[in-house]
């Protein structure tokens, strides 16, 4: 199998330095040969030096009909590397990328420059979510005078709720959310959870377990009864619009509650619970596990799906 490596983003995104920066690392450098798949018009902006250092072939495809599996074949014959980079047009449909059968992508990454994030995420969403939901890491650059790069974190993570994201100003990698950003009281004797608060608490929760650990959280959310859960367990939740009307995904955790066969499928309920840290299968791994003190009828919200725009 040939390793790819893709690097998406935008104009002005940081695509380029990103991938000057990774030639220049200790992997690349050594005696088999990268191919960078240049999916660009115009001129290439690539350190000469490293370019040679690295053994890195540059083969531009201007064109998006010549992006085929069969000229990547060709290419891979004509240089036979050892790995491929494919610096990705962020203007080109990512669902239409096909590669040759051989081929096998070991890391996807998508460059934003965060300065124009808003009026690519706003006017090209569906292109935009394209990317994001296939990358393992997410890179915003540019975040100079930023203020509010929660709301950026959120419409990343409503979209990709695994991806590592990296926030960069000119100094270098900075902090995100801090506890003193979030919309209410984490000393409060009770998190009360709302149609606007809840989606920023659940994919809080996700990246800072421990801040919820041991506190209680109220909300009004749906009851889903996965047959996979053991007996005792459900997740109420909500359904969020990640990208379209046609796109929504349900967010909910782990719920212990011991009377919920008094409840059916697609119930609303209030629950009032007490959140602890805790492996379950499901999540592969540790992850917030909710435990209800209690769970009473409720009326469906006003507005039953959450939007992170």
């Amino acid at each position: 199998m040939k390793p790819v490596y893709i690097i998406n983003g935008f104009l002005g995104s940081g695509k380029t330095e990103f991938i000057n920066f990774t030639l220049d690392q200790p992997y690349f450098q050594s005696s088999g040969k990268t191919l960078l798949l240049l999916c660009e018009e115009g001129e290439e902006d690539y350190d000469p030096y490293v370019l040679k250092r690295s053994k890195t072939i540059v083969e531009t495809i201007e064109e998006e009909a010549d992006f085929t599996p069969e000229k990547m074949v060709e290419l891979e014959k004509k240089y036979h590397p050892e790995r491929i980079i494919i610096e990705y047009n962020g203007m080109w449909k990512f669902r239409d990328l096909r590669l040759p059968w051989h081929w096998k992508v070991e890391q996807q990454i998508t460059t934003i420059d965060a300065s124009t994030f808003p009026m690519y995420f706003t006017n090209m969403k569906s292109m935009v979510s394209d990317m994001i939901r296939k990358s393992e890491m997410i890179i915003f650059n540019r975040c100079d005078g930023i203020e509010d790069l929660n709301t950026y974190k959120r419409n990343v993570k409503a979209l990709n709720q695994t991806a590592e994201i990296i926030f960069e100003d000119q100094d270098g990698e900075i902090d995100e959310i801090m506890e003193e950003d979030l919309p209410y009281d984490l000393k409060a004797d009770k998190i009360v959870l709302d149609d606007n608060t809840y989606g920023i608490w659940y994919l809080d929760s996700l990246d800072h377990v421990d801040r919820y650990v041991g506190k209680t959280i109220e909300f009004i959310g749906m009851v889903m009864k996965p047959e996979e859960f053991p007996k005792g367990y459900f997740v109420p939740g909500r359904m969020a619009m990640t990208c379209c009307a046609e796109d929504m995904t349900f967010l909910g955790f782990a719920c212990v509650y011991d009377k919920i066969d008094l409840y059916q499928e697609r119930d609303w309920v209030k629950v009032t619970a007490v959140v602890k840290k805790e492996y379950f299968a499901d999540y592969e791994g540790e992850g917030p596990v909710l435990y209800a003190e209690s769970v009473t009828k409720a009326k469906q919200p006003k507005e039953p799906v959450i939007s992170f725009t």
